[in-house]
């Protein structure tokens, strides 16, 4: 079976899957306009990411001497020339939903996308005055001649390309003005629910920034680069500086793609593909406005009739006292763990408030903490910074790696050494992804441990729309396993032994492994159930067929990438794949296996890491197990409800993704939100 390369589906292609899932709600009719809006923005910030990862890998591959191909078997060239028939007909189709569905649907409500040649007198002298105060003083104009070099266009940075001419008009010349990130991409007009996009603002006045000369014509474009960033850690001699020095270089990579508006001409579109050295597949022409990542800014509108029903996330009651204010969760955790689900589980009453206690418990006299993506603000890095201060011993690892979020990493390292926290940047070669807490605290009987091991980032603005999970445990087994990591995330360690957990690099591949093994080797007695955002790592794939043909049924949630083909004859006919795309972000994973222990002794887990092979081989991971009986059911349930769904699930047949049928009666997102707070009703 392993040399048969039909056994996979492409990865790059299977992403581009899930993106259409993303577009699919802003093409629903039966999501609220500001919502179908705003998913029609997260679908063009998926797609810059993956032009500034994916493609910029695929077109390194393509540059080396040596061939690779995909475990599909697909050269870089063929996967590139597949993607660009791709995404050119998925834009085409989300400016399609933009332009004739979404616009008039807002027009109807009262929320109105105008050009400046809608706008009447009056608007236009509002609209100028705008541009005075806000926007003339911050625009430079760039020529390009033989005295002025073509400028630098950073990555996704919205430009105008200017074509103007003298008096006589014979000579025409380029010239390029950048519109800076603070501009709003859509401008408001006051006292209304009106907007008109902001190149065109400036657009009409060009004649201020180029006086004396003829605009002949103006086009928008936007250039995506590689932003994968290249750091080579043993040759850094101080990671953070090495890390800020890759993130300023990173604006001005590679160009790998270049976004025109359609009416820019001929000659203006062959000097920006021979400045930007791209080819014609790398040239999107779009019809709608360049670049709708800008819509998250009109889904700020304070129209909730047109948003989905705000979401209240609830406070389990075990950690609540009769008058509603906090327990002692010190307390709570040593009667039993808990299991916390997120959005419906309050992420501020949960892990926030156990944070928020350690730092300002005078027994507490440790706490320890892996930080990924921390945000821009975040009130438990403020609390790590008081406990320090405090004199509490408080050692963070900040993961300076996490793509895209680099920089607000190097600002938090910054300020938490400045507060006297000790702070590692990990192991080198090695991304640090596991999330995991540690607190010790002095009580009667000697130092106890608690600990926090969760699927999702620490990170409370994108906790109110990711789901995820987090275990809060006292369990002597997991703690003494969880403080053997920080040993070797923050000093070092080989070969070390872990009890309960499965950790990355070095035992969660050969652990899931067996796993699946015990399991097909109960044939049609066992049966795998598994939660993650991808699965594409080619070993385990296979373990999973290997299962399947044994006879053991296998059911995948996976929102994203799924190299695996399910229901393919003598390969795959006992496994189930499906996908829930919804309005939080399906962000957890759970790993469950039974019943090769038998009936009720299944093995479940809970942790960070996906079955990729990043993860597996190129991560800081960490699955812990769930032991407690309510809270494994628990999550049996959640598993249940994500695969009984027929409102929101697509089923993968083979390689092609089914939507769900009109008319389903079971939401899982919103079921699990009553189960949440049914819970919480009762302790």
């Amino acid at each position: 079976m392993s040399g048969d390369v039909a056994r996979f589906t492409n990865r790059e292609l299977s992403w581009l899957e899930f993106n259409e899932r993303v577009l699919a709600i802003s093409a629903d009719p039966d999501t609220p306009l500001l919502e179908r809006a705003k998913f029609l923005a997260i679908f063009g910030s998926n797609l810059d990411e993956f032009f500034q990862v994916r493609v910029s890998g695929l077109k390194d591959q393509l540059d080396s001497t040596k061939e690779r191909r995909s475990p599909d078997g697909l050269t870089p060239a063929e996967q590139l020339a597949a993607i660009h028939q791709r995404v050119s007909l998925l834009t085409r189709r989300a400016e399609g939903i933009f332009l004739n569905e979404i616009v008039p649907g807002l027009a109807d409500a009262g929320v109105q996308f105008s050009s400046w040649d809608q706008l009447d007198p009056e608007d236009r002298t509002s609209v100028s005055d705008t541009f005075d105060r806000r926007i003339y003083g911050v625009l430079t104009p760039l020529a390009v001649d033989p005295s002025h070099p073509f400028p630098q266009v950073s990555n996704l940075s919205l430009n105008l390309a200017v074509t103007v001419a003298d008096g006589s008009g014979d000579e025409h010349r380029f010239a390029r003005v950048k519109i800076p990130r603070l501009l709003p991409r859509f401008l408001l007009l006051p006292g209304s629910e009106r907007f008109v996009a902001v190149e065109q603002v400036i657009a009409a006045h060009l004649g201020r920034l180029f006086e004396g000369m003829d605009v002949v014509e103006h086009a928008s474009f936007r250039v995506t680069r590689d932003a994968d960033l290249d750091l080579v850690e043993d040759e850094a001699d101080d990671l953070l500086e090495a890390m800020e020095i890759e993130v300023r270089r990173r604006r001005f990579g590679r160009a790998v793609r270049l976004e025109v508006s359609d009416d820019m001409s001929a000659e203006a579109l062959e000097l920006l593909t021979e400045e930007l050295e791209v080819g014609p597949d790398d040239v999107y022409r779009l019809d709608a406005p360049v670049d709708l990542t800008g819509l998250f800014s009109v889904y700020d509108l304070n129209r909730p009739d047109l948003k989905f029903a705000p979401h209240r996330p609830v406070t389990t009651r075990r950690l609540t006292i009769d008058d509603g204010s906090p327990a002692d969760f010190f307390s709570v955790i040593r009667r039993g763990d808990l299991l916390f689900h997120h959005p419906y589980d309050s992420f501020t009453t949960s892990v926030e408030e156990f944070v928020r206690q350690a730092s300002d418990d005078p027994d507490v006299q440790a706490i320890k903490m892996t930080m990924y993506r921390a945000g821009g603000d975040s009130e438990i890095v403020n609390n790590l910074i008081d406990a320090a201060e405090r004199g509490i011993q408080v050692a963070v690892l900040v993961e300076l790696k996490a793509r895209f979020d680099e920089e607000n990493n190097i600002g938090w390292a910054r300020r938490l050494e400045e507060a006297g926290v000790h702070v590692a940047y990990g192991l080198a070669g090695l991304k640090t992804h596991a999330k995991i807490t540690l607190v010790a605290r002095a009580e009667s009987d000697g130092i106890h441990r608690y600990c926090h091991i969760g699927t999702g980032n620490y990170n409370a603005k994108t906790a109110r729309t990711y789901e995820d999970m987090g275990l809060l445990t006292a369990d002597p087994e997991i703690v003494e396993d969880v403080g053997r990591l920080f040993n070797v995330l923050t000093g070092y360690g080989r070969g070390v032994h872990y009890r309960r957990l499965l950790v990355a690099p070095e035992h969660l591949r050969p652990g899931l492994r067996d796993l699946i093994r015990r399991e097909a080797a109960a044939g049609s007695a066992g049966r795998i159930t598994l939660k993650m955002n991808s699965l594409a790592d080619p070993e385990l794939i296979d373990e999973l067929y290997a299962a399947s043909s044994a006879g053991v049924r296998v059911q995948l949630v996976i929102r994203g990438i799924c190299c695996l083909r399910p229901g393919v004859a003598g390969l795959s006919e006992n496994v189930q794949v499906r996908s829930i795309v919804g309005q939080f972000l399906e962000h957890s994973r759970v790993f469950r296996f039974g019943n090769a222990d038998g009936p009720g002794r299944a093995r479940t887990y809970i942790g960070s890491a996906d079955v990729m092979g990043r993860n597996l081989d190129g991560r800081v991971e960490a699955l812990v197990p769930v032991t407690s009986p309510h809270l494994r059911d628990r999550l049996d349930m959640v598993l249940e409800m994500n695969l009984r769904d027929d409102t929101r699930a697509w089923e993968l047949r083979d390689r092609t993704y089914l939507p769900p049928v009109p008319g389903g009666t079971v939401d899982a997102q919103h079921d699990l939100a009553e189960l949440a707070r049914a819970m919480a009703e009762h302790r």
